[in-house]
């Protein structure tokens, strides 16, 4: 049995003065008075500097975006294992990350609370000082700076296919995604490897990158299906965390870690995207998983009152299929179809 503790945080406060908090579990190895007995069950007590009683540590995280619930029953769902789990470190979760988006069910803040910085997920490692998402992130960078390796749980949208994303380039960061097992891995460069939407979008700010420039291993596994609670996806969270868990050298339960045989490929390159507004129809035989080729026909998006055709979409490249637009109204430059370009040999 693991010695369990769950900590209220302060991450940031609001303008009224009230608190803005969340949940940090934090499960480390049965202490000496335990041992072979029932773990300890606390309200609070962490100490937030990733410490634990010796081992590794594990830092893992959900619902960074509010509208990606599924991360945050993936963490439920541990709880009862973890603490039943003979561990031979530290793990931290924190299945809500962002209240502030998770209330508003929502992919950023609304501008009231945080203009400067609306999206939590570019503003790593935060700063103490700094707008509302840099002062939350700060918080928990107190705990995921000191880890060993990161497990960051997102979701897609219901036609995304599951993969997790790593730093391109980084072989601890590649070892993890591997263990964590999903059958599509997106290597994401960085940089001077980038391309321009590196830059305009800030990506140097996710977890994930300033985790790994400090040496931390750290993966993105993107999980089917936001808003709603879908078990599948969950499953795959759960069974790709404990891989994860198990190759960090934290969690010892018999399990394995299987070798990894699927598709490697690179992430933001591979983009259909509307040339105009309008509604978007996918071809009929177009889904996530696919195989396509530059140049095959995905889908059109014409103008709904006069049924003109104003575009008829294609790849722009060969690669996997890995997202599909299936709400069907979009606007010029919005992402249609998700192409990513297969990293063979990497």
């Amino acid at each position: 049995m693991a010695d369990h503790e769950a900590e209220r945080v302060t991450l940031a406060r609001l303008p009224s003065g009230v608190a803005l908090e969340t949940t940090v579990h934090t499960y480390t190895p049965a202490s000496d008075a335990e041992a072979g007995g029932e773990g300890v069950d606390t309200d609070a007590g962490g100490n937030g500097d990733g410490s634990g009683d010796g081992g590794p540590t594990v830092y893992v995280q959900a619902a960074q975006h509010g509208r990606e619930i599924n991360g945050a029953a993936v963490c439920r769902a541990l709880h009862d294992d973890l603490r039943a789990a003979d561990l031979t470190g530290t793990v931290h979760v924190v299945p809500v990350a962002d209240p502030l988006t998770f209330d508003t069910v929502s992919y950023t803040t609304p501008e009231a609370y945080d203009a400067v910085n609306p999206n939590m997920n570019r503003c790593w490692p935060g700063d103490a000082d700094g707008s509302l998402h840099e002062r939350m992130a700060a918080t928990l960078w107190g705990y995921a700076g000191d880890a060993d390796y990161i497990v960051d749980l997102h979701t897609g949208s219901r036609d995304m296919l599951t993969h997790t994303v790593y730093l391109r380039g980084d072989d601890d960061c590649r070892r993890l995604a591997e263990a964590f097992g999903t059958d599509l891995l997106l290597a994401e460069s960085a940089g001077d490897d980038a391309d321009e939407e590196w830059e305009s979008r800030n990506f140097g700010g996710k977890l994930r990158v300033a985790a790994t420039r400090e040496g931390i291993a750290s993966i993105t596994p993107e999980l089917a299906h936001n808003k709603e609670l879908v078990d599948g996806a969950i499953e795959t969270g759960v069974a790709g965390t404990k891989r994860a868990l198990r190759h960090a050298g934290v969690l010892e339960d018999g399990g394995a870690v299987p070798r990894w045989d699927g598709t490697r490929a690179r992430n933001h390159l591979g983009r259909v995207t509307a040339d105009a507004s309008g509604l978007f129809r996918a071809a009929a035989d177009l889904a996530v998983g696919d195989e396509v080729v530059e140049g095959k026909y995905v889908g059109e998006v014409y103008d709904p009152t006069t049924y003109e055709v104003l575009q008829e979409a294609t790849a722009d490249r060969s690669g996997v299929v890995y997202s599909v637009a299936r709400e069907a109204t979009v606007t010029a430059g919005q992402t249609l179809v998700g192409v990513a370009l297969r990293l063979d040999g990497e």
